[in-house]
């Protein structure tokens, strides 16, 4: 008896617009703007290998540093990869993968890839695959500028915090005999103002291809969503202590310890789902965004 799995997962939604929980400050871009499109149009029975991989990695302002980065320096490490293997059936593939590296806007990404593609088993033949996105940004401390703080800021003119944030959004095929795959991602790692969050978004879906008959898609299909979120706090509101009591002026005493740089949130997290057999549905879809608030 067939083995009948259907799972829909409708939404995995991570926000935060806080100095305190996870806040990017994304790098901006170079002078020189890099743009280009890779689409791919494949129909064939017999076996296909198609890869595609992008490493990128900025900081701003200044160049990619060689240890601790600089006072209000940002770094963003972007990783993609795609691959699709098959030992023969019949693979009809439509994918789309573009890139941008000039500042974004909130809506707008440096990279989006569209994927649609069909495949059916033809003498025993079965298809593998992966899909990878990872956003890495990290920050040293900067001075908060007139029209953006961090939420919890107790003035216009306090620390931004340092962070170092990671999330990683990841799918694979194994053992694919039929079925109708669908994904898209995003991911945004460079912006003009701190007020633009860093993001990642990424969609899967698996339906029975509507050729085979059987109602099912059928293999193995898994996907991990995962994130690492380290935070300070800002400076916040300059105080001093006098004579063992806190206060607004500055008097003469010790200046109180700053929290820019002192950890004060970790959040790590893992979202899993592995399905095998019959697949009727599965869908499962990822958006994080992780940035300042601006200020009205």
């Amino acid at each position: 008896m067939k083995f009948v799995f259907a799972a829909i997962v409708a939404l995995v939604a991570l926000v935060a617009v806080t100095g305190f929980a996870a806040a990017d400050r994304l790098p901006n871009a170079t002078p020189e703007n890099q743009l280009f499109s890779i689409d791919t149009v494949i129909d064939v029975t017999g076996a296909v290998d198609d890869k595609t991989t992008m490493s990128w990695v900025i900081a701003g302002p200044g160049a990619i540093p060689t240890g601790i980065l600089g006072a209000g320096q940002t770094i963003a490490d972007v990783t993609f990869k795609d691959a699709i293997l098959t030992n023969g059936g019949k693979l009809a593939e439509n994918k789309n993968f573009d890139f941008n590296s000039q500042n974004q806007l909130k809506g707008l990404y440096n990279i989006e890839q569209q994927k649609v593609l069909t495949y059916a088993s033809t003498e025993g033949a079965h298809m593998v695959g992966e899909e990878e996105y990872t956003l890495s940004v990290a920050g040293n401390y900067a001075t908060a500028a007139d029209n953006i703080r961090c939420v919890f800021s107790q003035n216009h003119g306090g620390i931004l915090p340092a962070f170092c944030n990671i999330v990683s959004a990841k799918s694979s095929l194994v053992n694919v005999n039929s079925a109708q795959i669908s994904t898209k991602g995003q991911i945004r790692a460079v912006a003009e103002t701190a007020d633009v969050p860093a993001a990642l978004n990424y969609q899967i879906a698996v339906t029975p291809d509507a050729n085979s008959g059987s109602g099912f898609a059928e293999g193995t299909v898994s996907t991990v969503f995962a994130g690492s979120i380290m935070e300070a706090r800002d400076g916040g509101k300059t105080n001093y202590y006098r004579n063992g009591e806190d206060t607004d002026d500055r008097g003469d005493g010790d200046y109180k310890t700053a929290t820019w740089n002192k950890t004060a949130a970790t959040n790590t997290w893992k979202d899993s789902t592995t399905v095998t057999g019959g697949i009727k549905t599965l869908q499962k879809a990822f958006a994080y965004q992780s940035g300042f608030q601006k200020l009205s």
